[in-house]
């Protein structure tokens, strides 16, 4: 196969943190850790609809996030969906093992 101007490949390559990593709480105060693929066919939703005053205004990609609340957690930005969230190059598998520790499994 062929291709004019840069291949799949070359695209692949230049993705140095393909997979975000983000933590959030649903509306029974579960916490949720979501993974999107940046190759895949897949929406990330950072803020939710509301007052644009509310909204995290510095996302980028590759730029990590931990500030998500403040010394007294309270929300920082009342419409980020993710109070917490990292970029990886890795695809990462997370579990809570028998003694309670959160664990990353790297592939």
């Amino acid at each position: 196969m062929y291709y004019i101007g840069i291949t799949p490949d070359k695209i692949i390559d230049g993705l140095s943190k393909r997979y975000f990593y983000g933590i959030r709480r649903d509306d029974a105060g579960e916490i949720i850790l979501e993974r999107f693929d940046q190759l895949k066919d897949q929406t990330l939703l950072i803020n939710r609809p509301g007052n644009f005053s509310e909204n995290y205004p510095n996302f980028q990609e590759g730029v990590d996030f931990f500030e998500g609340r403040n010394i007294n957690h309270e929300l920082v930005y009342d419409n980020l969906n993710y109070e917490q969230f990292v970029w990886d190059s890795r695809f990462l598998n997370f579990y809570i093992n028998d003694d309670g520790e959160f664990v990353a499994v790297i592939h």
